[in-house]
């Protein structure tokens, strides 16, 4: 029987919120110690699985994509926006899918012999229930169809019938093997239903025939025969809008036509392709065909090894209308990678078309004036190929709203992609012209499968700082072109290129504006004309640098596309040498073409105050450029060692990493010029690496298929997490919450979050051979509660995580130590009287209205008590402790407490017990203490007063608490120094009372001085070191 689970009832569910994460994610324990798997971005409609689309009520449509073990569902009113992923995932890929009413049906499995498959249902999102397993599977489910009382999932020899209402297994339908086709299987797996036809179903076959079952009795009621035996095997078949009359379409490329009652064609159409119709759809309006689009009858057929979409008029024998090119690109390397499948929405002039570029697109047709071929309406998509390479954007500014919300995304398939974390609506295309118009022009549709050749090549390097970025707005100029006229209209120009990225066997280095969207106006070309290694932004964003293969590195200016600087700068023959004014005398100018690198240049940066270029290269060298001359400063040669593959920087504590081929990643600081780290560990050749932002940490990915992460200020490998596929690529966020990474052969983009933000990390070395695998690769959206879950997870037993150890107790005798109290506690007592004056209102507060003569208002009766308490209570001196104590409210038990702990402090020597507990209270109350403190001196000159200075003077003899008391004592000299200052200079003799405080402040202010100066000898002491560590003798 079916898994019905509780939830599964007839009132309206309530908005979900995702507060944990499913059970069955959480089967194993997470390896990673800092990141755990948040999301995968750009995926859309990446597998082969069609998209299935129901209608919601009058307003409108749901749209349901597979993209590997999870579903997602867009709406078609809120402009293809993402409303639900599905959760929990499918053990396995999703092989076909199905909406109907409110529920979505999704099979998966069985494409592998022994592997579980199964059917479950998903409402809003959530599964609800799964149908009955059948022991009779014979394959994958690849198709479903859902009406009236029956469930139906067509398999490769069998047909499978569940009940809707119970979700039961019915039946099985075995249908008999073809002669014809003996090695081929047995149905397509194209299926439909017809209306007023009760119970039964059409499902096609390899041999061209189409069988009519009735799935109540489950019997073979007739089979329809191809027209002729060339046909081939069914490849779509669909109902049309006119009863009884049903669209087949061939392997030969034929769609014809047929009365299921009389068997008769209709209608043969040939869409003269040598590739068959994989998809039909029928526009249900009433309109669109005919000269002037009034008529019904309109037709639009697809197919999977092409991009491009036909139009079709049935009236008056069938005709090719038009043909939507490229609907969806076709990938150079993909051979199956059109379109999936095309869809009119019911009684609607709008399309639905989703294919293997990863893209779900909508379409309309206009009716005034009437066009045939429909134009874009809504596109969701991402990547169609591998991802090579990413970067997060930075902030425009200090505090942006921005920081870590875009990620830029560079790949295979010749594009350049801004990915929102926030909201998936916002992800676009970069765009590089109107690449559909040139290819129109040259050609290129009709001759070749793709358009690919006239984008920029592969995106190789990512740079950018949006410092100068020209924000939002429509620009007419020509991308890479290096106009004259581009240069002319920087006169009214605001900003300009934030982007620069280095493209596969390409010379020139590119520019892109990120406010608008779209390419830029240079093209930077290498100086020796090799290809662009290496690309970097200055801070400012005002200069780019690049690097070729063949050891040049050249600056150009992004504001007027002029190139500027030479790495090592160049040498003319007239400017060789310079004549001293007023002199004969001839100085030569050093041609220092021989210090450039010889090998490929594959890392450049730029400090965050133009001072220096960095470089490296193959050739083993890292290079410190002067910004404004381009001299060489100095260099590291670690020839005789190893290569360098890459570079990274961080300007937060200005230093640069480079990745070595001998699996090192070596660690130097800007400033002295010398290795302060070298990381080890990788097992593989490093594909990328980064800094954490704020420079704690390095995360590289290898070959061997793993992230690890090193702490630079111990040097551990904190973390490592094992992956299943290499990670050729990744970013870790500016605000430190994410970190992207793309994996080989993979189209979605995988977000971590960083769970170092909500609980304690120990940095740690770890055990390489206790990692674990612990993501897949399909993995979605229902893991956002990941984020949630860290901030409350308990450290699993045995793990590598050690437990925070937090120490109250003082290290060493002669180590100043400060308390564990939270710094705001003792810097809102020193400022208590500053914020009691900024919270003080700044109107006064108005009367309330009166009250009818016969209430008595709350005012009144308050009032009234208070009158008749106060008359009780006897008169007391003006600072009397009975007088603070009522008019700040405070208890007597509890000023007896600290009364008595002073006293017993003073008689034993041993004040700690009032410092724990003075250490208790709150801000507020400490204050209300000390201004509370008896000032009466006894015969013997003793007071509370003197007790309180004792007791902070031996605190701070002890180093312990040592921020502590000194804001104590800077607050008793603000609320008692005017009485101190009296006493003191009364000198009453007679009491010694002037002789006891002087005394105890005497005592107070030598410690302190002792100690101060103390701890600035140590101080400059280790400043000394430090700066004669980090000299450059």
């Amino acid at each position: 029987m079916p898994s019905v689970s509780a939830e599964d009832v007839d009132f309206p569910l309530a908005k979900r919120q995702r507060t944990l994460q499913p059970r069955s994610a959480k089967k194993d324990e997470p390896s990673s110690r800092i990141f755990s798997h948040f999301r995968t971005l750009g995926l859309v409609s990446p597998t082969s699985v069609p998209f299935t689309s129901v209608r919601l009520g009058k307003s409108t449509y749901q749209i349901t994509t597979s993209i590997g073990n999870v579903l997602q569902t867009y709406d078609f009113k809120r402009g293809l926006s993402l409303v639900f992923a599905s959760q929990p995932r499918t053990p396995k890929p999703i092989t076909a899918t199905f909406a109907w009413r409110n529920v979505v049906f999704a099979a998966w499995g069985g494409q592998q012999v022994g592997d579980e498959s199964g059917v479950w249902v998903f409402r809003r999102g959530k599964k609800i229930a799964s149908l009955e397993a059948t022991p009779s599977f014979a394959g994958p489910v690849t198709r479903l169809l859902v009406f009236g009382s029956w469930i139906v999932g067509c398999c490769e020899s069998c047909i499978q019938v569940w009940n809707s209402t119970s979700y039961a297994h019915y039946t099985t339908l075995i249908a008999k093997p073809s002669r014809s086709t003996p090695d081929l299987p047995i149905f397509t797996g194209n299926i439909c239903t017809m209306p007023t036809y009760l119970n039964k179903i059409f499902a096609g076959r390899y041999d061209g025939t189409v069988e009519i079952w009735n799935i109540s009795s489950g019997k073979l009621l007739h089979t329809i025969l191809p027209l002729t035996a060339q046909d081939g095997a069914v490849t779509a078949i669909e109902p049309t809008p006119a009863l009884s009359h049903i669209a087949i379409a061939y392997k030969a490329g034929t769609v014809v036509v047929r009365n299921v009652d009389t068997e008769q064609a209709v209608l043969s159409l040939n869409s003269n392709s040598p590739h068959p119709v994989t998809s039909i759809s029928f526009r249900t309006d009433g309109i669109g065909a005919g000269d002037e689009g009034r008529l019904p009858g309109v037709m639009a057929t697809a197919t999977s090894y092409s991009g491009d979409i036909t139009l079709w008029d049935l009236n008056n024998g069938g005709r090719r209308t038009g043909t939507l090119r490229e609907a969806h690109e076709l990938h150079q390397k993909d051979s199956d990678g059109g379109v999936n499948k095309t869809e009119f929405l019911d009684g609607q002039p709008f399309l639905i078309s989703s294919g293997r570029d990863n893209a779900l697109r909508s379409w309309i047709f206009d009716e005034s004036p009437f066009s045939p071929i429909p134009r874009m309406l809504h596109s969701r998509g991402g990547h169609a190929a591998a991802v090579s390479a990413l970067s997060f954007l930075p902030a425009s500014s200090d505090g942006s709203d921005s920081a870590g919300k875009w990620l830029l995304s560079g790949s295979k398939d010749h594009s350049l992609w801004g990915f929102s974390l926030r909201k998936d609506s916002q992800n676009s295309e970069l765009s590089q012209g109107n690449i559909k118009s040139k290819s129109q022009k040259k050609g290129i549709l009709r001759s070749g499968p793709t358009s690919e050749d006239l984008k920029a090549p592969e995106i190789t390097s990512i740079a950018c700082s949006l410092n100068r970025d020209a924000g939002m707005g429509a620009s007419s100029q020509q991308v890479w072109t290096n106009s004259k006229d581009a240069k002319k209209s920087l006169q009214n120009a605001n900003g300009w290129e934030s982007i620069v990225t280095g493209h596969k066997g390409d010379k020139f280095a590119r520019t892109w504006y990120w406010g608008k969207k779209k390419a830029g106006r240079w093209a930077f070309e290498t100086s020796d004309g090799t290809e662009v290694k290496s690309v970097a932004i200055s801070t400012c964003g005002t200069f780019a640098v690049i690097g070729s293969a063949g050891g040049s590195v050249d600056m150009f200016n992004l504001q007027s596309g002029v190139h500027r600087q030479h790495f090592p700068p160049r040498v003319s023959t007239q400017k060789s040498r310079l004549s001293l004014p007023g002199t004969a005398v001839r100085l030569h100018r050093p041609d220092e073409s021989h210090k450039k690198h010889t090998k490929a240049v594959t890392g450049i940066a730029i400090d965050s105050l133009n001072r220096y270029v960095v470089s490296c290269g193959l050739d083993g060298k890292v290079k410190f450029w002067d910004f404004s001359t381009g001299r060489l400063f100095t260099e590291l040669n670690w020839s005789p060692m190893t290569a360098i593959t890459g570079l990274r920087a961080s300007n937060i504590n200005e230093l640069v990493a480079f990745s070595c081929d001998d699996l090192s990643i070596r660690v130097v600081d800007l400033e002295t010029k010398r290795v302060v780290r070298e990381l080890w560990g990788c097992r593989g050749q490093v594909n990328d690496f980064a800094f954490s932002n704020d420079g704690r940490w390095i995360v590289a990915s290898s070959m061997d298929s793993a992230i690890r992460v090193w702490d630079l200020p111990t040097g551990h490998l904190i973390d490592k997490i094992q992956v299943p596929t290499t990670c050729t690529a990744l970013a870790f966020s500016g605000t430190g919450e994410f970190l992207a990474t793309a994996h080989a052969d993979e189209l979605g983009i995988h977000i971590w979050n960083n769970k170092s933000l909500f609980s304690t990390l120990q940095p740690n070395h770890i055990d390489e051979m206790n990692t674990e695998q612990n993501w897949d690769s399909s993995a979605i959206t229902e893991t956002k509660s990941g984020m949630i879950d860290a901030a409350y997870a308990v450290e699993a037993e045995g793990g590598n995580q050690e437990p925070s150890i937090i120490s109250t107790e003082q290290l060493g005798d002669d180590l100043m130590t400060l308390s564990i109290v939270p710094r705001s506690s003792w810097q809102t007592l020193i400022n208590l009287e500053t914020i009691k004056e900024r919270n003080k209102p700044k109107e006064p507060s108005k009367a309330p209205e009166r009250a009818p003569f016969f209430l008595q208002t709350i005012d009144e009766k308050e009032k009234a008590g208070t009158d008749a308490r106060l008359t009780q209570e006897p008169a007391t001196a003006e600072l009397s402790r009975a007088s603070v104590i009522q008019n700040h409210q405070i208890l007597p038990s509890q000023k007896d407490h600290v009364s008595k702990l002073l006293k017993t402090g003073a008689s034993r020597q041993n004040f700690a017990p009032f410092i724990d507990y003075f250490k208790t209270l709150s801000p507020g109350k400490i204050d209300l203490e000390i201004r509370s403190l008896n000032v009466q001196f006894s015969s013997q000159g003793h007071s509370e007063l003197v007790d309180f200075v004792n007791a902070l003077t031996e605190r701070l003899r002890q180093k312990k608490d040592f921020e502590l008391v000194n804001a104590w004592m800077a607050v008793l000299l603000k609320v008692h120094g005017e009485l101190i200052r009296n006493i003191w200079e009364a000198q009453d003799t007679e009491t010694g009372s002037s002789h006891a405080l002087q005394a105890a402040l005497m005592a107070w202010k030598r410690e302190q001085q002792s100690e101060t100066k103390r701890l600035s000898e140590l101080m400059g002491y280790c400043r000394g070191v430090v700066g004669f560590l980090r000299s450059t003798r």
